[in-house]
């Protein structure tokens, strides 16, 4: 039974194999510090949406362009992402023998490097804006936003009842994937790294020295650039890699921190931290002086304040408190990610229909 399992803690394909233990925590690293990051700048947008609450709107696309220059960076640095190398791993061209291998610090080859960054940063990205726009079409669906007869809504309801299957044989094939990797019948224990025609590997003694006299190497072979376009090429790659370099550092110390965020603010936690926070109940708010010259607020209560008519299935905002018409509000949540009235952040769950005891 100990020999079925060896392969396990050592590797059988490879010599330098990482075991799935490896592979699973550096994959992990990255999947923390998403939410970790997303939570921080929430609170900061929550508590100062005119200043912050840019960052919370655009927060996918900010975080995809930091990841693109940090994954760029450690691919052509160290020929493996932030956090394979974080755990000590490398990307190893699929063609390079066991003996002719390349050091870690010459980087990738051009075509696996920008291979390893789609699969790294662009399809991760793609596939966060499909989940929300899934997220987007079923509470549509659920409040029958569109007409009964439009044709779209035939089409996204084709979409919602086929995206669970293809989700489903999406997460299996990596299953099946990983499942191979550990009784040792594959040298990939993802299929997106197959695709790029890596493989993962330890860093060796000499990868390690390398390495550590890379930067020592680099600052003796720079040469002053002779015209201008030569020094405005070598000043954009000394920017973008010090914005990486920082990046990555910064990154690395704060990886630990990140980690103690989302276990705080995990689901499974979440009942600890609530008897260890727990507050009195706090009173309700003050009503509103209906009778101001506030131009967004109507002066008869039944009134809708953004289609200034009487309100048709009214819904709260549950990060304001605003009462209004279903459709009006959610259009409009969902074009600004932001209470109407105050500007607080606001996402599409946070919408409370509210039912009148006559109904």
């Amino acid at each position: 039974m100990a020999e079925h399992g060896a392969h396990i803690t050592t590797a059988s394909v490879v010599d330098d194999q990482p075991s799935i233990f490896e592979v699973v925590a550096q994959e992990s690293l990255m999947t923390a510090v998403r939410p970790a990051l997303q939570h921080v700048v929430k609170v900061l947008a929550e508590s100062n949406p005119a200043h912050y609450g840019f960052f919370w709107r655009w927060f996918d696309e900010i975080f995809t362009l930091l990841d693109l220059l940090l994954q760029q960076h450690y691919l052509s640095k160290t020929s493996a992402s932030f956090s394979e190398n974080f755990y000590g791993l490398k990307r190893i061209v699929m063609e390079d023998t066991h003996k002719l291998q390349r050091l870690a610090s010459a980087g990738l080859p051009k075509q696996q490097l920008w291979k390893s960054i789609m699969f790294l940063v662009l399809l991760p990205y793609l596939k966060v804006k499909l989940e929300k726009l899934v997220s987007s079409l079923r509470e549509e669906d659920e409040y029958s936003i569109h007409p009964p007869s439009s044709r779209w809504k035939q089409f996204y309801k084709a979409f919602l009842a086929a995206y669970p299957f293809v989700n489903m044989a999406w997460e299996g094939w990596f299953f099946v994937q990983q499942l191979r990797y550990i009784l040792g019948k594959a040298q990939h224990h993802s299929p997106l790294l197959r695709l790029a025609g890596v493989r993962l590997g330890r860093l060796t003694v000499q990868d390690i020295q390398a390495l550590e006299h890379r930067p020592a190497e680099v600052s003796m072979m720079q040469q002053p650039a002779r015209s201008v376009g030569e020094k405005i090429k070598s000043a954009l790659k000394k920017a973008v890699g010090g914005a990486a370099l920082s990046l990555s550092t910064g990154l690395s110390v704060g990886v630990f921190f990140l980690q103690f965020l989302e276990w705080w603010y995990s689901s499974e936690n979440q009942e600890t931290v609530k008897s260890l926070t727990a507050l009195p109940t706090p009173p309700p708010p003050v009503h509103l002086d209906y009778n101001s010259d506030s131009p967004l607020l109507p002066k008869m209560k039944t009134v809708c304040p953004l289609c200034r008519k009487i309100r048709v299935n009214d819904t709260v905002l549950a990060t304001s408190g605003y009462v209004f018409c279903y459709r009006c509000v959610f259009n409009y949540v969902r074009s600004h990610q932001a209470c109407p009235i105050t500007g607080y952040p606001t996402e599409v769950q946070h919408l409370i229909k509210l039912y009148s005891p006559e109904n």
